[in-house]
């Protein structure tokens, strides 16, 4: 990615690409699975809340940036690429509450699959009960089902695609560029959602490295 990014940061669009950094690949990718499989093993050994309540609030205090170095570069389909995601995710939708709010409630409006049942958002979804969906996404990861949280995670995504597929389509006459923006924003959603799926599906078959 050719932004530089420091912390705190605000996330452009492109955001679900990656960060790029100058350490040795190996030993990069090797501390990315080291330090995801170590943390998934401690808090499920012993999910004490105040340690998930730091977990989930740590890009809050520390930035993206700080997962990023650790876990962005590894691929979709690894333990490392699922946390990265899911807390990616997270961001997300905590800086910019009412857009994604909005999108997701279109999408679940749209939407013909249980996708927003599997989400679980409460409905109607505004920007309170999205934020409130990322943090339990996230702090399902870390002391409940590892592959529940990842198909909440791969539902939100598609959803919010379907949404901003939806949005696009509305605007595409008066405003080709945003809709531009939001049919490219939707191709990542739907991207990230079936990286997401795949990555539950490699959890419950003791799969995902």
């Amino acid at each position: 990615m050719a932004d530089d990014f420091h912390k705190p940061v605000k996330l452009p669009g492109r955001v679900f690409e990656g960060f790029h950094g100058g350490q040795d690949p190996a030993v990069a990718l090797r501390v990315a699975h080291e330090t995801a499989h170590a943390l998934i093993s401690r808090v499920h050994a012993d999910p004490d809340p105040a340690v998930i309540d730091r977990l989930v609030g740590y890009t809050d205090r520390h930035g993206i940036d700080a997962i990023a170095e650790l876990w962005s570069q590894a691929a979709a389909r690894t333990l490392p690429g699922a946390l990265w995601r899911i807390y990616l995710v997270r961001v997300l939708i905590r800086q910019n509450p009412d857009e994604t709010s909005y999108l997701y409630q279109r999408g679940a409006d749209a939407t013909p699959t249980i996708d927003p049942i599997v989400a679980g958002a409460q409905e109607p979804t505004g920007p309170t009960e999205i934020v409130e969906l990322a943090d339990q996404i996230l702090r399902g990861a870390f002391q409940g089902d590892f592959a529940d949280a990842l198909d909440r995670a791969a539902a939100f995504c598609r959803v919010e695609a379907a949404g901003a597929a939806a949005l696009a389509d509305s605007v595409d006459a008066v405003d080709s560029e945003r809709a531009t923006e939001l049919t490219t924003r939707a191709s990542r959603f739907v991207q990230t959602g079936d990286e997401l799926g795949a990555c539950a599906r490699l959890w419950r078959a003791e799969s995902l490295d």
